[in-house]
């Protein structure tokens, strides 16, 4: 690829507005058009873009190198396979797709057609969990033994800010699965990246504690990493606002030499024999609220990620999310519900 790389955005919510005001900020970008959602003119047009009356005409136009995908989980798929039959490379926003068949079908036409799949891991860029791994790889913390994983999540409160002028019914269709392929990607992709290991099985139940939803919305996990370590993962976006302080995406890791106590939209702090101290700080995010989303801070993830994306494409070293990263996430998280579901211990495929 030479010169700028021209973006097709599927979707029009909250994410492709994320996504295309990254473009907007990254000189190696240019976004071109958008397709999906009834606020997709009104995107398009905020961002001098063209609109497109599907993701299909959207991957055939020829002015566009990749497709950025934003849509609900259960069209990942679908929307991904289009564009890399059209040529197009893909970010897709995490989950990779609704199966791991999904995933492997994506992974092979791209493999077929020599494009790039990059998955929506824009937490790799966040400063505390950069440095976290930096502590993991470089040997500061010794082997990982265990580890404390918690996502609570207030739903409630983001469907409560009318700024957001969101639709959020696709949360509860059962075609996108559940609450924890939504946010649990996330915490597996970070724990792989930190140790460089995969999770070899799981044991979870997965619950749904209101009775007008009819998907998951809570999990509660044990995890094992192939290199031995063994820990929880707390899920949910039921609990009621205010969310438990300083809890809402936080590790705890027991390592051989020391404790890492990282809260990635806070500190993090380590304890390697002596006393806790701070070794970075996450500056305020603002993703919760929809009159903040497009702060710098937050952005800067988003178009660190798309730099990436760029790089990637490229054939240069790159941090971003692959497809096989992204087969990872969803695997384990539905391993997870077939767990709980068969009451067992789930072992991953291909895993030793």
């Amino acid at each position: 690829m030479s010169g700028e790389l021209r973006l097709g955005i599927t979707g029009s919510g909250f994410m492709g507005k994320t996504h295309a005001e990254a473009a907007a900020r990254v000189e190696e970008t240019r976004l071109v058009a958008v397709a999906g959602g009834s606020r997709a003119p009104g995107l398009a047009a905020a961002y001098g873009a063209a609109v497109e009356a599907d993701a299909a005409a959207l991957a055939r136009r020829a002015d566009i190198d990749a497709v950025v995908i934003t849509t609900p989980h259960h069209v990942h798929a679908a929307e991904a396979l289009a564009a890399i039959k059209a040529g197009k490379h893909v970010l897709v926003e995490k989950p990779l797709a609704t199966s791991a068949g999904d995933c492997d079908r994506i992974l092979e036409a791209a493999g077929r057609r020599g494009v790039v799949v990059a998955v929506g891991y824009h937490q790799r860029y966040r400063a505390n969990n950069r440095r976290a791994r930096e502590l993991m790889r470089d040997g500061s913390a010794g082997r990982l033994f265990a580890f404390q994983v918690a996502m609570p999540m207030p739903i409630v409160a983001m469907q409560a800010d009318s700024g957001f002028a969101a639709s959020w019914g696709w949360w509860n269709d059962a075609r996108s699965v559940g609450h924890i392929i939504n946010g649990g990607p996330h915490a597996i992709d970070l724990l792989r990246w930190f140790t460089g290991e995969e999770v070899a099985a799981v044991s979870a139940f997965c619950r749904t504690f209101r009775d007008t939803v009819p998907v998951e919305r809570t999990t509660v996990a044990l995890v094992e990493l192939t290199g031995g370590a063994v820990g929880t993962l707390f899920s949910t976006c039921e609990v009621p606002p205010p969310n438990f302080p300083g809890e809402e995406f936080r590790f705890r890791l027991m390592g051989e030499r020391a404790l890492i106590d990282l809260d990635p939209y806070g500190e993090l702090r380590i304890n390697d024999g002596g006393a806790w101290r701070t070794e970075s700080v996450q500056p305020p995010v603002g993703h919760t609220a929809s009159a903040t989303i497009l702060n710098p801070v937050r952005m800067q993830s988003y178009c660190d990620q798309l730099k990436d994306f760029v790089r990637a494409i490229r054939g240069e070293p790159s941090e971003a999310g692959t497809g096989t990263d992204g087969r990872a996430g969803v695997a384990a998280c539905l391993a997870m519900l077939e767990s709980s579901g068969a009451g067992r211990v789930v072992r991953l495929d291909g895993v030793s």
